[in-house]
């Protein structure tokens, strides 16, 4: 089966060389147009695809040609169509964040990874946690806090002592970073449809940054973040790496 391929890479010079050389080999076609995207970089490029091209609801494979690859499959040129047609699919489900700043405004955007808040200045932040419109944290005393996607509990939140988590385990990961007090809270595993809701107590003398992925927003005073409904990307992966084994496998690393 002929398939419409759209070639995107990150800029680097080793992804323009291998855009140039695919496209000569597959040719050249709008996202729009396609049946696949296929994204040449790292990890950030992926994420970028993303949330540049996530609406078009394509399937994509990305070929790592950057520092990380985490997302992505291995870079080879003369195999690319056996490949898709041998790819499975891992179906990803965003985070929608809504953030109310000092100044009024309401600031929406998507996290495929992890939505963080973190502290502004060199004081640590205060906020308030509730789930469901529930209060659940009265005063958490921190650099910061994060809630991450199975996809993303391998990055920025396991780094800050997170749980890796199943991918299609519909959950997600609430975890501190650097907690002051409560000196033992180590965070919360939620169900994946629970509104989790993050109030900046003293955000004058106090201010915070919320970040979905890489769309920062500066001086929040409240952050919502819930799963969302009406988006889901699919990513492709070779069979003998696919991403539901990597996320198993890191859990095994020393």
């Amino acid at each position: 089966m002929t398939r419409r391929i759209a070639f995107l890479a990150s800029g680097t010079d080793d992804s323009s060389s291998a855009l140039q050389a695919l496209e000569a080999a597959h040719g050249r076609c709008k996202p729009e147009e396609a049946d696949i995207l296929v994204a040449l970089g790292g990890d950030g490029f992926m994420l970028q695809t993303l949330h540049r091209h996530g609406a078009l609801g394509k399937p994509v494979f990305g070929m790592k040609l950057g520092t990380v690859g985490f997302l992505m499959n291995h870079y080879r040129a003369d195999d690319l169509l056996e490949r898709l047609e041998r790819a499975e699919p891992a179906v990803l489900r965003p985070l929608a964040m809504e953030a109310q700043t000092e100044s009024g405004a309401t600031v929406h955007s998507l996290a495929y990874n992890e939505v963080s808040l973190l502290r502004q200045t060199r004081q640590a932040a205060h906020l308030r946690i509730d789930l469901n419109g529930q209060p659940r944290l009265d005063e958490l005393i921190c650099d910061g806090v994060m809630v991450a996607t199975p996809a993303g509990s391998t990055a920025y939140n396991f780094s800050a002592s997170g749980p890796i988590l199943p991918l299609g385990a519909n959950v997600v990961a609430l975890t501190p970073i650097a907690p002051f007090r409560p000196r033992r809270w180590r965070g919360a595993v939620l169900k994946a449809g629970t509104e989790v809701r993050f109030k900046v107590l003293d955000p004058y003398k106090r201010p915070v940054s919320a970040t979905a992925d890489s769309h920062e927003v500066r001086d929040v005073v409240e952050v919502a973040i819930r799963e969302a409904t009406d988006r889901t990307v699919t990513l492709l992966f070779d069979p003998e790496h696919n991403l539901e084994e990597r996320i198993l496998s890191e859990q095994f690393v020393a």
